[in-house]
């Protein structure tokens, strides 16, 4: 579902007579390199593929040398429609950015019409490279997780597996082996990015801290919790501003998020208490001792299960729509989550099957904001495996 729209994008652009400098930033195991490599053997494009996964992080000169083979290429070929230029996992370079820019403008003034596509696994060293440095330039295009419907049409996943076992392709081979499943996704997926990836992206005085926040949001995926409890829970002398810093840059590695309360001003909504929300439902499993079977037997944590498979949707689909996704909750009043665009305001209750502490609480908010539209999803409602087969943009 989410792939499909990228891949008309991606295909669009190549069909564009002009150069152009497209840019794919993502978590690990979103398939941006299968995504490029699919659109460029549909139209059968001509391109140059490197990745810098052997090459050391202070070699720029190898940008310079796989630039220097497009240009070569695109010359010897003659080609009218120009030629593609794909660099793979460009963050691993330091000052990437630099690079690129003084390539792109020489081939700009020197009229080489060469389209690039860089891929990133860090999307906010991504987006801080590319906004400082090549301004003007670029096009961003963020890439999800995947969606349900895509590991149902790639592996046949059906909808509890995918509850499970999540939307990480490179793992889904293996589940026929809980323990190396959960291996996989914990070493490859989990370690390598909040140890690596997200240390990349900015200064983190206090690693563990941060590692002890991942857990503790996957331990309480689609619950509320003030940033002084979260300070409680994990013992540490922290302040919450360090706190809410290090859940931004979870969030931004496509890992965990907080969502905030809907509120009409900014500040409020800012000041609230967030709602953990894993992206990926695997991050939440591959932590626990159960394993797939045992997990649907335990009838709160298949509810939570279920819930945050929603929201994670709900978060994934909404990448490039402009639709933001929100909590409401007042009193013992809630509602699961809020999407809202351009002023429509769409509210969505999940009901997994679980016992809920507050009361629904659509009616209440209808009461306080102009609703556009209401849902409830599951039992009663509209049925789980139709709404994942949905994009958020649907719901308006």
């Amino acid at each position: 579902m989410y792939k499909r729209k990228f891949f008309k994008n991606l295909f669009n652009r190549l069909n564009e007579p002009r150069k152009f400098l497209q840019v794919l930033a993502g978590p690990r195991q979103a398939g941006k390199t299968t995504l490029i490599q699919q659109v460029i053997k549909e139209i059968n494009f001509p391109s140059h593929y490197a990745t810098t996964d052997a090459v050391d992080a202070n070699s720029s000169i190898w940008i310079e040398q796989q630039w220097e083979t497009a240009r070569l290429k695109l010359k010897s070929l003659s080609i009218k429609k120009g030629f593609l230029l794909v660099l793979d996992e460009i963050q691993k370079i330091r000052d990437w950015t630099e690079t690129i820019k003084k390539l792109w403008d020489e081939d700009t003034l020197n009229k080489i019409p060469l389209k690039v596509v860089l891929l990133g696994s860090s999307p906010l060293l991504i987006q801080k490279g590319i906004t400082e440095t090549l301004a003007g330039r670029f096009e961003l295009m963020r890439i999800p997780h995947w969606s349900y419907s895509e590991m149902n049409e790639a592996f046949n996943f059906n909808l509890n597996q995918y509850f499970y076992f999540g939307g990480y392709p490179g793992a889904a081979l293996l589940i026929k082996d809980n323990e190396r499943w959960k291996n996989y996704i914990k070493d490859s997926l989990i370690e390598t990015t909040v140890s690596r990836d997200v240390f990349m992206m900015t200064r983190v005085d206090k690693p563990m801290l941060l590692k002890r926040l991942f857990e503790l949001g996957c331990q309480y995926s689609g619950q509320i919790l003030s940033f002084n409890k979260m300070l409680g829970q994990l013992q540490d002398a922290g302040n919450t501003t360090t706190l809410a810093h290090y859940l931004e840059l979870l969030s931004s590695a496509g890992m965990l998020s907080g969502l905030q309360k809907y509120a009409v001003q900014k500040i409020r909504q800012k000041a609230s208490s967030p709602k953990f929300q894993v992206l990926n439902t695997s991050l939440i499993t591959a932590q626990t001792g159960m394993n797939f079977k045992i997990a649907k037997l335990n009838f709160d944590f298949w509810g939570r299960l279920v819930e945050s498979a929603v929201g994670a949707h709900l978060i994934n689909g909404s990448i490039n729509t402009g639709i933001e996704i929100f909590y409401w909750r007042e009193r013992n009043k809630e509602v699961d989550f809020i999407a809202e665009r351009s002023g429509q305001i769409v509210a969505i209750e999940v009901k997994s099957g679980k016992r809920k502490l507050s009361l629904p609480g659509i009616q209440e908010f209808s009461k306080k904001f102009k609703t556009h539209r209401k849902f409830l999803v599951g039992k009663s409602g509209l049925e789980f495996k139709d709404f994942f087969k949905l994009s958020p943009e649907e719901l308006f």
